[in-house]
């Protein structure tokens, strides 16, 4: 019997990275429920961590003084003070199931951070990724690890963004080049096959 090559295969050499999903950004108007999206990520932390493979959450925060605030001439830019402490918590029952926290201060969870060296010194090779949001800190995320040879697993369910159309176009067009595209039941049978 041949294996399934589109058959989701997790072992220990996984880690689920959750970005942003922290109390400013949950607040946000997305395309789905903040509720259902919070939901989905503890259940995939619960899975996870209850298999002794990595939980890592990613939070994007800035000093308060502001001086760490991404600078550039845009036509969109992004806020021009810190928000406050507040805006960066994040849910404590999903808080609860973190093995390592990241805190980045740009798009993408890899950059200016140790999340590369926590997966590597880890044994991890691949990433199953979730949060929000899709077109921005997540698929920003993706398109590093990718170029750093991680394997990626995307759950579509447990992810959101604040366009609808942004959302589908990286799922649609993005994510199947670099990934897998998947749902939250499906990563969690995967992890118990």
């Amino acid at each position: 019997m041949t294996a399934d090559p589109n058959r989701l295969a997790l072992g220990e050499d996984t880690a689920l990275v959750v970005i942003d999903l922290q109390k400013g950004i949950l607040d946000l108007p997305i395309t789905r429920p903040a509720a259902e999206i919070l939901k989905k990520g503890i259940a995939l932390a619960e899975a996870f961590h209850a298999r002794k493979l990595p939980v890592v959450l990613v939070k994007v925060a800035w000093s308060p003084d502001g001086g760490d605030l991404p600078t550039a001439n845009v036509d969109r830019p992004g806020p021009a003070a810190a928000p406050p402490a507040a805006f960066s918590e994040i849910p404590a029952d999903l808080a609860a199931l973190a093995d390592v926290v990241v805190t980045k201060r740009h798009w993408g969870a890899f950059t200016g951070t140790e999340l590369d060296l926590q997966l590597r010194r880890r044994g991890i090779h691949r990433i199953v990724l979730a949060g929000i949001s899709t077109s921005v800190g997540v698929e920003s995320t993706a398109r590093t690890a990718w170029e750093l040879s991680y394997d990626l697993v995307f759950v579509e369910d447990a992810t959101a963004d604040t366009d609808p159309e942004s959302h589908a176009h990286t799922f649609g067009k993005i994510f199947p080049r670099i990934g897998k595209v998947s749902a939250t039941d499906e990563v969690i049978a995967a992890l118990d096959s």
